[in-house]
């Protein structure tokens, strides 16, 4: 058996970083004084958190099996994270590959331990396709050579998780619920803060450390209406009345929870498959193998209450979306223009020279676009455009944004992603809505077009000697097959209205500001 960490410094590999959790646990892990090596798809991603520049990022897929043994030098403790279930049909299959794949590396490099977050469910019953994975995932691991801590959590309460925004917007959308009747199932929630302490004190303990373990608030008797009430109650609505309703099909419920939240229905059915089932501790506490919180657990009301200040701060490290985003199939990037070549492209392309507006204006409207602020143009289509994104299972604007002024790659912004971002001058979008076909839209401002030491007048000016600012504006289509073709022309009319105005009204913005 490979010997215990050093609890001063072990060298940690965090897969998932860059999802909800992950994000969030790899700076509780440097300030414990652990040596943070974080593992993810795509390195874009992880150098944009703030903690980037003092961990190691390495870009690796978990289905590589030689990247996640180079990824393994050296380690000594492996916080496994990642799950596949925002990557569509047979996420549970690519789930056990990535679980066997480490199973075997992590023996192969006399890793000491392993600390899984799995999920709570009741004993012997047939399991959901998502707590089922969870549970093959927990098995493989154990049953591997290296000793693995197995932390079974239920519903994780913080800003921004993926239970807490299904709580968040059925209490604060529906005065009266009609819901399906697994809303009277039991289940124990979790602060997020909760979650990482144990996490944290998991890996940084001495000795050995293996089996099952649960966490929770203690309010074993809580039922998910329950959770809707006390939201409700904490976040000063009026009372909320919730009507179960003899639904049972996770199917049904999954379309539910995705007409009302932001959760779109492929990430939404998964989830209401699990909640069939009641998730409560049954008296295997993980506070008796390491210490608990300060205070003891996190209760539900004062988790919400916490989340709710966060969210007014806009203190959102990260969101459910992260999880989303690192669970899917690698996302195409947007090729170079010579790559075009040989490809079918479409491209509606806008520039405009304001003398009388400063480039870091423009940019600041440009980093703030999207969400509440809007897309400066004729909300009523971008409504439209978002309803019926929705209507076919995509995201529509529900995601809105993590930050309403700062992005980074990864960023979801409604139904767009970050993929790329050159602060002050330019903005890559990625579009994640449901087309027949990949989509990129492309923002940026450079100084202005006029002769260097050129006077500009104005409102707005931002200097004597400034040329003003052009803005630039170009969207990217590449069509799969003839229906892309027909996409295309068929929302023609809706881009010779948007784009346009959208091209015109962030320089006015701009010049305003």
């Amino acid at each position: 058996m490979a010997p215990a960490p050093d609890v001063a410094a072990p060298r940690v590999l965090v897969t998932g970083a860059s999802g909800y959790v992950g994000g969030r646990l790899v700076p509780e892990l440097l300030d414990a004084g652990a040596e943070v090596r974080v593992l993810g798809r795509h390195a874009a991603s992880l150098e944009a958190w703030d903690w980037s520049a003092r961990s190691e990022v390495v870009e690796a897929d978990l289905l590589d099996r030689t990247a996640v043994r180079r990824a393994l030098e050296g380690v000594d403790v492996v916080v496994f994270l990642v799950h596949a279930m925002g990557g569509g049909r047979g996420y549970a299959e690519r789930e056990a590959r990535m679980a066997r794949i480490m199973a075997d590396e992590v023996a192969r490099a006399e890793v000491s331990r392993i600390v899984y977050l799995s999920g709570l469910h009741p004993d012997g019953d047939d399991l959901s396709e998502h707590m089922a994975s969870r549970e093959q995932v927990a098995k493989i691991l154990t049953q591997g050579e290296v000793p693995t801590l197995v932390i079974q959590a239920a519903t994780v309460i913080g800003a921004g998780s993926a239970s807490f925004e299904i709580i968040r917007h059925l209490a604060e959308r529906l005065p009266v619920m009609p819901a399906p009747r697994w809303v009277q199932n039991r289940i124990e929630p979790v602060a997020v803060a909760d979650v990482l302490h144990y996490l944290r004190e998991c890996v940084m303990a001495p000795g050995h450390l293996e089996g099952a373990y649960e966490i929770g608030s203690g309010e074993r008797e809580l039922r998910f209406a329950d959770l809707l009430t006390g939201y409700a109650e904490v976040a000063g609505l009026p009372r909320r009345r919730v009507i179960p309703l003899p639904v049972p099909a996770p199917l049904l419920s999954g379309m539910w929870i995705g007409a009302i939240t932001p959760i779109p229905p492929p990430l939404a059915i998964p989830l209401a498959q699990s909640m069939q089932h009641e998730a409560i501790t049954h008296g295997r506490p993980l506070s008796e193998l390491v210490h608990a919180p300060d205070g003891g657990p996190t209760p539900y009301r004062e988790a919400v209450r916490s989340a709710l200040d966060q969210q007014k701060r806009g203190d959102l490290a990260s969101t459910w979306d992260a999880d989303v985003a690192m669970g899917a199939g690698a996302p195409s990037s947007l090729p170079p223009d010579p790559d075009w070549a040989g490809h079918t492209v479409y491209t509606d392309e806008r520039s405009h020279t304001d003398e009388g507006v400063d480039p870091a204006a423009v940019w600041q409207v440009i980093e703030g676009i999207g969400g509440q602020a809007g897309w400066y143009s004729s909300p009523l289509l971008w409504r439209l455009r978002g309803l019926a994104d929705r209507a076919v299972g995509g995201y529509g604007l529900a995601r809105g944004r993590r930050d309403p002024s700062h992005l980074r790659v990864g960023d979801a912004v409604d139904w767009w992603r970050v993929e790329e971002i050159e602060p002050g001058r330019s903005l890559t979008l990625r579009a994640e809505m449901r087309m027949t076909g990949r989509a990129w839209l492309q923002l940026s401002v450079e100084p202005g077009a006029a002769e260097e030491g050129e006077a500009t007048a104005g409102p707005g000016a931002a200097h004597a000697d400034s040329a003003g600012a052009t803005y630039h504006q170009r969207a990217v289509y590449f069509p799969d097959g003839l229906l892309g073709r027909l996409y295309w022309w068929a929302i023609a009319p809706f881009h010779a209205v948007v784009f346009p105005a959208m091209a015109r009204n962030i320089l006015a913005e701009a010049r305003r500001r």
